[in-house]
Formats: structure tokens, sequence, C-alpha cells
């Protein structure tokens, strides 16, 4: 199960609401191998990342894009690379 963290304020701004759009575009290309989680960019877990801009993407464990909205067409890629193939 490879997990896609989108980071961003509470309440969420434009730009971090398209970036869930696009990790949940990217998901649904491997149902049931992919989880989506929307975190507040305020936690703890985002400054284990060093989030400093938002929308924060990480794919696995690997930062996918700070501060800009990651296309799913990247993200799928991402994802296929931590599923191994």
């Amino acid at each position: 199960m490879v997990q896609i963290k989108v980071f961003g304020p509470t309440p969420p701004c434009a730009k971090c609401k398209r970036a869930e759009a696009e990790a949940r575009r990217a998901a649904e290309s491997f149902p049931g191998e992919v989880e989506v989680v929307k975190l507040d960019a305020m936690g703890s877990e985002a400054d284990a990342y060093g989030l400093m801009l938002t929308p924060m993407v990480v794919v696995g464990n690997q930062v996918a894009g700070r501060g800009k909205v990651v296309p799913a067409a990247k993200l799928v890629t991402l994802i296929a690379d931590q599923l191994g193939g």
C-alpha cells in the first residue's frame, strides 16, 4: 500500500484542493493499492518533511512537490516506482 500525503492549511486553499484532487485521480489507477491522506500543514508530520510551502505532496516517503499542484500523471509514475513496477 502506497500512501499519498497532501499537506495544506485548514481550511484548504484552492491549490491544496486541486493537489488533493490530482492525488485522488492518480490513486484511481491503482485500486486498493493507494491511500490518499489530507494532513494539516501545522501538524508534527509536516515538520518532519520540512514543510515550507503548501501544498506539499508526499508519495510514500518521497516529496513529490512543494508549493505547486503535482499532476496526476507524475504521481502515477511515482506510485508505480513505489510499487515496484
